[in-house]
């Protein structure tokens, strides 16, 4: 079983036809964060991510384009397997009399419930942007779903 948290606020499976006396704030804010002045907040403040299911295991793809593979840390704690990024930066440039240093911090997470994985045998891979990490499942190919009869 694979669940996503925290479920994103604009998920129209959420917010179905209920309407939320605050959807125009968030709006406004959305907007404005999600301009160019604020790249870093745009990019990687909502990192995309596709979760598949084979018969043998999880396969969970994140996409993290521009950082180091030393700023990724993945972890599993107790059925919740989080990704969290920390990304510094600095730029220096130096040019006649004028030094211009500009510096940029940013973080995101996103976690996921996960369970009847086998913790021992996880593997996560980064390359070219993409994070891929496989979690094989405890019983392969075990059907869970099951028809309950009703009397």
């Amino acid at each position: 079983m694979f669940g996503l948290v925290p479920f994103r606020r604009n998920n129209p499976v959420n917010n179905s036809n209920f309407i939320s006396p605050w959807s125009d704030i968030e709006r406004v804010i959305d907007n404005f964060f999600n301009n160019s002045f604020f790249p870093l907040y745009n990019g990687l403040g909502s990192m995309k991510v596709d979760i598949k299911e084979t018969d043998q295991e999880y396969i969970v793809e994140a996409e993290i384009p521009g950082v180091n593979k030393e700023d990724i840390k993945v972890e599993l704690d107790d059925d919740l397997l989080t990704i969290q990024v920390q990304a510094n930066e600095e730029i220096n440039e130096e040019r006649d009399r004028y030094i211009r240093r500009e510096r940029r911090c940013s973080s995101m997470s996103r976690s996921f419930y996960v369970e009847n994985v086998q913790t021992d045998n996880i593997t996560a891979k980064y390359e070219n942007g993409i994070l891929s990490i496989k979690l094989p499942k405890i019983n392969p190919g075990h059907q869970s779903k099951k028809t309950i009869d009703i009397n």
